[in-house]
């Protein structure tokens, strides 16, 4: 699995329109699976992304994890992360985990975080979503299991 995580003072998902979810001050998480990728992958990156010290505190260090600062996290499906742009001109998308298996493994990820009490909001998975924020620094981290 892989995710970006980006610091954000807002970030919103809206689906047609619609806006759907919306927090303000915390992270926004873009969450791709690739084939292979397991419950463990899922559990290990929520309890990370959760526990991150991103936030900075009154010396202006990144000491402070997202429950220190009272945000919030928004998660966002994206199996884009795995687009291979290596040869051509077309991306492929032949590492990305098969629909079903993507789905599962991010409902997964985002269980695991609200059995943490982290209070996340969600795009909707598979849909065309239109994903603003506002990077705050900005701060953007990678990770992949």
């Amino acid at each position: 699995m892989r995710v970006v995580l980006q610091r954000v003072s807002r970030a919103a998902v809206r689906v047609d329109g619609e806006t759907i979810a919306e927090i303000g001050k915390g992270l926004l998480i873009l969450v791709g699976v690739k084939a292979g990728d397991s419950e463990k992958d899922a559990e290990f990156l929520a309890e990370k992304c959760s526990g991150l010290r991103v936030f900075e505190d009154e010396q202006g260090k990144m000491n402070l994890a997202l429950s220190d600062v009272g945000g919030s996290m928004l998660a966002v499906s994206q199996f884009t992360l795995y687009g291979d742009c290596r040869k051509g001109r077309r991306p492929s998308f032949t590492d990305a985990a098969q629909l079903e298996v993507g789905e599962r493994l991010y409902e997964h990820f985002v269980s695991r975080l609200r059995e943490m009490g982290v209070p996340v909001q969600t795009g909707k998975f598979g849909a065309r979503m239109q994903v603003e924020m506002v990077n705050e620094g900005p701060v953007t981290f990678v990770f992949e299991t």
